[in-house]
């Protein structure tokens, strides 16, 4: 394998462990949003202003916690993509330098 077919493989690999991120923050952002849109849904109505903001921090609190849980799987499949790309990359770096320097493979 070139070392070319390698930094592309990596490349490759980078920007799909970006792209895992940006949607876990998209997800994260839209959760944030439906929050603030039921919280101000929730002022709006005629309920009790003490009742209304125990129930916006809930949803609130709700909507936080699982976009940092989206964020959170997402950074661990990331990380994940990130060492296995490593694994792989050593792997061929040690098969390009055994065939330059002519050792045979185990």
């Amino acid at each position: 394998m070139s070392q070319e077919k390698i930094v592309t493989g990596v490349e490759a690999i980078e920007v799909q462990a970006e792209e895992i991120l940006k949607k876990a923050r998209n997800q994260a952002n839209e959760i944030l949003l439906k929050a603030n849109e039921e919280a101000s849904r929730i002022l709006s109505s005629d309920v009790g202003l003490e009742q209304v903001r125990v129930e916006c921090e809930v949803i609130v609190q709700k909507a936080k916690r699982e976009a940092e849980r989206i964020v959170e799987e997402a950074r661990v499949k990331s990380s994940g993509i990130k060492a296995d790309m490593n694994n792989k990359a050593a792997g061929v770096v040690v098969r390009i330098v055994n065939d330059i320097t002519g050792v045979e493979a185990r």
